[in-house]
């Protein structure tokens, strides 16, 4: 009883700073969450008493109204938290993070620049993902080098690479997981799983491989795959 009844505040005091946030980017939250509630709940009543049922229809009105504000509000606030990341090193990862199905995968970069653009990658049904985020000029070079990589190493397997930012070609970071959603699937689950073994395998291989001490050998070079620039 102690744990559930402190951990209620905790619960609302998260609510509370999620609406607070949200309404700096989007003022006109609240009146959208109540305007949704009041609709929801005035139409289920209209039709109990159309039916002569308006007790049980209000009752399942409130639920309906409830559970309709709790999702636009989700919605919104996710989309006012993206819109705040925007730009921001780390704000692809934390939409990868928000994935919930078809795909797999890391928020840790694939490859860096010194001034924290990266690529990030994804396995789903579509294939693989490669996702850059930053200076396109610094990135793009990134995302073709790490897709020949892929290429040795994934086979026929597609691979598919997004930018993401709002100029020509490039994908807004508030419809990055909309837009991996609706990519097309092709291959199999079977080959998800593979292909997601491969790369981990791939990926222990290279945190294993001896890395020579003390100073680098003039002219010698760093390896291509994941390295800093």
């Amino acid at each position: 009883m102690a744990t559930e009844t402190s951990g209620n505040p905790g619960r609302l005091k998260q609510i509370r700073l999620a609406y607070q946030m949200t309404k700096k980017v989007d003022t006109k939250i609240g009146l959208i969450i109540a305007g949704v509630g009041l609709i929801t709940f005035g139409v289920f009543l209209a039709i109990g008493f159309a039916i002569d049922h308006p007790i049980y229809l209000g009752i399942l009105g409130f639920i309906v109204a409830f559970l309709a504000m709790a999702i636009v509000f989700g919605r919104r606030a996710e989309r006012a938290a993206f819109g705040q990341m925007e730009g921001q090193p780390g704000a692809v990862a934390a939409v990868l993070n928000n994935i919930r199905r078809g795909w797999s995968t890391n928020p840790t970069p694939v490859a860096v620049t010194r001034n924290q653009d990266a690529v990030y990658r994804a396995v789903g049904r579509p294939g693989i993902a490669l996702i850059g985020e930053g200076n396109p000029n610094r990135v793009r070079p990134l995302l073709a080098a790490e897709k020949r990589k892929m290429a040795k190493v994934v086979g026929d397997i597609p691979v598919h690479d997004i930018m993401v930012g709002d100029g020509d070609g490039e994908i807004p970071l508030k419809k990055l997981q909309i837009h991996l959603m609706r990519m097309p699937n092709a291959i199999t689950p079977a080959q998800v799983t593979e292909t997601n073994d491969r790369l981990r395998a791939l990926g222990d291989l290279l945190s294993k491989a001896p890395i020579p001490k003390g100073p680098m050998p003039k002219g010698a070079r760093m390896p291509k795959g994941g390295q800093v620039r």
